[in-house]
């Protein structure tokens, strides 16, 4: 198994053993018996080679979801994190959601001297609305832990449209927050880092990250394999885009192209 599948498929399995149903005294086995869908894959993309850089590098992530298995396809893309429905009705899907942080190592030039930033995650809840059977609207914010202690929200639009049976296009518009204390860990430079790396001294307040616009084409090549083309652009704004390492070595404007492919599981319990 690869180093990036296995902490994901870990995440799974423990937001799957932190959620409600297990955690009653009776009754788990009636809330879980069903039919239910998990869905593993990749994505694989080119992207600035840290947050707020301005020259690119190849990135590879998982793509896992679990969710009760229906009569409908869900909307799904791949800015959707690690997430598990809960509770879920034609309009409405919420459920634990985590996010896998890798390691930010400062032997990149652009990073000398400001420390590494070590690996860890994010851990919150999701709500998806279906206002439109062509509209989903998704929220998620998490908690981060080890790589920072920081409160992130990501709020993401998308309108889809089957231009045939196995072609869907989609897009929309991106909108991210966060709190201070991510952004010391991954915007900041404090005075002794100001003094080895050169940058100027930055603390940061909490605020919004960046706002966007992404798109993706998605192809249904069987009925359990399915792949996608995507684009997305993004600007940082307050204190991402304030921070002297943007500044002086980056840039606010954040671009991302790349491929995803997944396949489903069905199964019943």
């Amino acid at each position: 198994m690869s180093r990036v599948a296995r902490p994901a498929i870990l995440l799974a399995c423990a937001l799957a053993l932190a959620s409600p149903a297990f955690a009653e005294s009776g009754g788990p086995r009636s809330w879980i018996a069903g039919d239910w869908s998990l869905t593993l894959g990749a994505a694989g993309f080119v992207a600035p080679r840290y947050q707020g850089a301005d020259a690119l590098a190849f990135n590879a992530v998982p793509m896992i979801s679990l969710g009760r298995a229906g009569k409908r396809e869900i909307f799904s893309s791949r800015n959707d994190n690690i997430s598990i429905a809960l509770f879920e009705n034609q309009m409405f899907r919420a459920g634990p959601v985590g996010k896998i942080l890798f390691e930010r190592s400062d032997n990149d030039r652009d990073l000398r001297g400001l420390g590494t930033v070590r690996w860890g995650g994010e851990v919150g809840g999701f709500v998806d609305i279906f206002p439109a059977s062509w509209l989903r609207l998704r929220t998620e914010v998490r908690q981060g832990f080890r790589a920072h202690s920081g409160v992130v929200a990501d709020f993401n639009v998308d309108a889809f449209h089957d231009l045939r049976p196995d072609l869907r296009i989609s897009a929309g518009p991106r909108l991210s927050m966060a709190t201070s204390s991510y952004y010391r860990a991954y915007f900041g430079v404090n005075p002794a880092q100001s003094a080895a790396s050169g940058l100027a001294v930055y603390r940061p307040d909490g605020g919004v990250r960046a706002i966007g616009f992404g798109g993706a084409l998605t192809w249904k090549a069987t009925d359990k394999i399915t792949t996608s083309l995507f684009a997305e652009y993004s600007r940082l704004l307050g204190p991402a885009a304030s921070s002297s390492l943007v500044k002086q070595r980056g840039s606010a404007n954040q671009f991302t192209i790349g491929a995803s492919a997944t396949y489903r599981f069905d199964f019943s319990l």
